[in-house]
């Protein structure tokens, strides 16, 4: 019997299908900048450099980890588009940048032309939201390494900032507070510990008294974006540094942007912890110090502000729509 492509698990039709599917995602993303089309080797993307004297580009690349296992058990895939882009931008607006494009890579064992479809939608929704363009992208379908119903997904982001403008956390002193904004659950990160806790004991369809929706559709809350607060803020005012709270917690994030011989003091107690953390921490009986070292714990943004500056930045947030927390000081 011959071989072919196919039968070693790989269609190009459906490769071409997801391609004509996902077009029109794409392309309403595009702005006047965008210089290509879909379906050309490199993405072309024209520089608006007016108002710059110094311009920096600023760039990140990141995934959203296992989290992608829950949307698996959920069938759901428009939302794990959503918390990559999302994540990626607040890795980039923190230092002041503003994004101006989105690739993607997506991996599947093998390619279901709707679930493509599905996660190109939900990396087209937060550009729209973020006002960037979904420029390019690879989609890859590699039978072996990946079970036939399982994906990975990747992105990169690229924006820009004036270089004297670049917020590096060298500003930040002695007694500078910190400003804390909610989270909307996990966000991208503690999901290996959160489903070994969780799904030993319950079903994604399960409910729990400590939260209000299903434990899968808690898990999925789309990781939110920090952008437009962020911009509105340093249009106003003087930060002196945000942390943009991921893989290790509060304090593994926010010493980044700490300078050396300063420490960081967070009252704990400042803010109410989501009940999808208070759910994790007692059905696996994790002690404190863990969970504050793996998850966020309802704090997303962190902003670090001259205390002279703190009444005028809570006058700030609150017209935004905000309601920033006061949960700790430089010391």
């Amino acid at each position: 019997m011959s071989k072919d492509y196919r039968s070693s698990g790989v269609d190009i039709k459906a490769g071409e299908e997801t391609v004509d599917r996902i077009k029109g995602y794409a392309k309403s993303t595009f702005n006047k900048n965008v210089l290509s089309g879909i379906g050309h080797f490199g993405a072309f993307y024209q520089l608006d450099l007016s108002g710059y004297k110094e311009p920096v580009l600023v760039s990140s690349v990141d995934g959203v980890g296992t989290k992608l296992k829950v949307a698996f058990k959920m069938n759901r895939h428009d939302t794990v588009g959503q918390d990559l882009v999302n994540h990626c931008v607040n890795d980039i607006a923190v230092c002041g940048a503003k994004p101006l494009y989105f690739m993607d890579y997506l991996a599947f064992g093998k390619l279901y032309p709707d679930k493509a479809e599905q996660i190109i939608k939900g990396f087209s929704i937060a550009c729209k939201e973020n006002e960037i363009a979904l420029i390019g992208g690879e989609t890859a379908e590699m039978p072996g390494l990946y079970d036939q119903n399982d994906y990975d997904i990747s992105g990169t982001i690229v924006g820009i900032i004036e270089k004297g403008k670049i917020i590096d956390g060298s500003k930040v002193k002695k007694g500078n507070l910190l400003f804390g904004f909610k989270s909307t659950g996990l966000h991208t990160n503690g999901y290996s510990l959160a489903r070994n806790v969780l799904f030993e004991k319950f079903d994604v369809n399960d409910r729990h008294g400590l939260i209000q929706r299903s434990i899968g559709e808690e898990l999925l809350s789309v990781h939110r974006s920090y952008l437009k607060i962020i911009q509105g803020l340093i249009s106003k005012i003087q930060i002196n540094a945000f942390s943009h709270i991921t893989g290790g917690g509060i304090i593994g994030n926010t010493k980044r942007v700490v300078p050396e011989g300063l420490k960081i003091d967070i009252d704990w107690n400042a803010w109410e912890v989501p009940g999808i953390f208070k759910l994790i921490q007692q059905t696996g009986k994790i002690s404190d110090d863990e969970m504050r070292e793996v998850f966020n714990l309802g704090i997303g943004l962190i902003a670090i502000v001259p205390e002279e500056n703190a009444e005028k930045f809570s006058v700030i947030a609150n017209e935004a729509g905000e309601s920033a927390v006061l949960i700790g000081k430089i010391i």
